[in-house]
């Protein structure tokens, strides 16, 4: 209880998943096998750009990146929500439920910043090519993904502190899994009409202008790509670009279906269904999208796996 903030709660109880008491245990189960693939699939993919000299060009170190960051997403709301699984009262500190919505969101920003930069990449390696490595030089790269933490860092802290100012009363039961910052917004009895002109103005700038920006790159990409005279030359330019047109369509989807869910009445299954796909599944399966049809990545994996055996 603080009395700075007028707060009269100490904590708040998360509702998590609409699930059966009977069927609790095997989605345990089946929760916990998702959220180890997810570490294992980032983690070999960091471990194997780091360790292999080929992967190390800006389109990989991007990708590393992206993988600590879908990491550490997934890793924001899933331990929770396992314990809590096993808990008689899923609750979390009042405290805990901010940090939860500071980090939910600096990581959930973050992987849109890093999707651009990633499209800015394949763009100046499919429409200007003889400048790639002039263009991509190391500076820009740093400089790119220094930018998109500072932007999401305080992103993240402006609603983070917005929300710390507001009281909570009574009502401490949020119907998710996890400290959904609309959900928090409900419960509030103070005015929260600066967190939603705050959320409107922000929303647009790390979702739909990075959204923008991909789409624009990928328009300037497609017009390349159709001027290319040979199939072969087609196929090998939309080759390179499957993978990320892949995980930025299952990212933006997500996030668009999410949006939907929230802004109609009687949602809460659907809703809690969307996030656990944007917040676990998302994770999950980008390492495998980079990994089944990328030779590099392959390739990679074979010369880490071949050294090892030689040393032994």
């Amino acid at each position: 209880m603080t009395e700075g903030n007028q707060t009269v709660i100490s904590w708040f109880l998360l509702l998590g998943l609409p699930i059966p008491p009977e069927h609790q245990h095997l989605f345990y189960a089946l929760f916990m096998a998702m959220y180890l693939t997810t570490i294992l699939g980032n983690l070999i993919i960091i471990i194997l750009i780091q360790l292999d000299s080929h992967l190390h060009t800006p389109m990989y170190s991007f990708l590393s990146n992206l993988s600590f960051s879908d990491l550490c997403f997934s890793s924001v709301t899933m331990p929770k929500l396992l314990q809590n699984m096993q808990s008689q009262v899923p609750s979390i500190p009042y405290a805990g439920c901010l940090t939860q919505m500071y980090f939910f969101l600096l990581f959930g920003d973050l992987e849109s910043f890093l999707l651009v930069a990633m499209a800015y990449d394949r763009y100046v390696a499919i429409c200007f090519p003889l400048h790639y490595t002039s263009i991509m030089s190391p500076k820009l790269c740093v400089s790119l993904v220094l930018l998109s933490w500072v932007l999401t860092t305080f992103h993240a802290m402006l609603h983070t502190l917005l929300m710390a100012r507001l009281s909570f009363c009574e009502d401490n039961v949020i119907p998710h899994f996890f400290c959904d910052m609309s959900a928090l917004l409900k419960l509030s009895c103070s005015d929260t009409h600066v967190n939603e002109l705050v959320i409107f103005i922000t929303g647009g700038l790390v979702l739909v202008i990075p959204f923008v920006l991909i789409l624009v790159s990928y328009a300037r990409i497609v017009a390349t790509i159709l001027k290319v005279p040979s199939a072969q030359g087609i196929h090998k330019a939309f080759s390179t670009c499957g993978s990320h047109l892949s995980v930025v369509s299952l990212s933006y989807g997500t996030v668009i279906g999410l949006y939907l869910c929230s802004s109609s009445n009687h949602s809460t299954v659907k809703e809690s269904v969307m996030a656990m796909m944007f917040t676990v599944v998302n994770p999950m399966l980008n390492p495998f999208i980079y990994s089944l049809r990328n030779r590099d990545i392959k390739g990679a994996l074979g010369r880490v796996f071949c050294k090892k055996k030689m040393m032994i």
